[in-house]
């Protein structure tokens, strides 16, 4: 009989040492939680001691034959191009054996400062058929207006892998397409469903230093913090590269890139 009382007794006991264990047990995981990492403070851009980075962009190497557009298939964009031929900008080269429509933007290094988006808008056109400009720069949160001067049916298809996808058509006379980029991202091919040869290219940044290389292959980025940083050279054919730069307070850094054909 005495026996049959312990047995009865041992689970109570189970049951109060489990209960007594609970409160330590959940006081050891809450002390165990990671605390919430610190934000990065940003610095404000001394505008008394910022410089610039100057240079050119090279091509070697055969320079590819260009392809001719053909706008047959809408008689609005054939009239507005009839004096003279079109062609495809990818791949282009300028005379001087320089490249244009190379996007040039800081990569590494811009990060540590508050970078405010410009209140202007960035301005994309549709005219005679094709975008301008070609390849582009947009800062994070500014504002992106596309028009239409042309006066045929456009579309306007962005393609992006990190910012959210649209598709607007825009007739002649519409108003302007304002939107804003979320993240960073080089690049953004844009496309027109309505004229298959329309493209162009968007690079969107958290830093207004970029610049678009020209005719003349030639770029230049101001307003530059000194420091040392991670130049991204983008081109729609010939692929990327990257160039550390150091630019001297109030001063000039210059760059020369090259890119070899494909």
């Amino acid at each position: 009989m005495r026996k049959l009382k312990w047995l009865a007794v041992i689970p109570v006991m189970i049951g109060l040492a489990a209960c007594s264990s609970s409160p330590k047990a959940s006081s050891e995981s809450s002390s165990a939680a990671p605390a919430a990492a610190p934000q990065q403070q940003l610095k404000p851009v001394d505008p008394a001691t910022v410089g610039e980075i100057t240079g050119v962009v090279k091509f070697d190497g055969a320079v590819p034959h260009p392809r001719m557009i053909r706008m047959g298939q809408d008689p609005v964009c054939q009239k507005a191009n009839h004096d003279k031929p079109v062609y495809f900008q990818d791949g282009e080269v300028n005379s001087n054996h320089t490249l244009p429509y190379v996007f040039v933007y800081v990569k590494k290094g811009a990060g540590q400062y508050d970078w405010t988006p410009p209140s202007e808008p960035v301005v994309l056109d549709q005219k005679g058929c094709m975008y301008e400009p070609h390849v582009m720069g947009v800062m994070v949160g500014q504002q992106f207006k596309v028009i239409n001067s042309d006066p045929t049916t456009h579309n306007i298809h962005p393609m992006p892998a990190d910012n959210r996808a649209w598709n607007e058509s825009q007739p002649p006379g519409a108003p302007p397409i304002t939107k804003t980029w979320a993240r960073p991202e080089v690049m953004v091919p844009v496309k027109c469903n309505e004229h298959p040869w329309m493209r162009c290219y968007i690079g969107v940044t958290k830093s207004p230093l970029y610049a678009v290389t020209g005719d003349d292959g030639t770029f230049t980025i101001q307003g530059v913090p000194p420091g040392t940083y991670t130049l991204g050279f983008w081109t729609a054919t010939f692929g990327t590269q990257e160039q550390q730069v150091t630019v001297p307070p109030k001063g000039t850094a210059k760059v020369t890139v090259t890119f070899k054909a494909s």
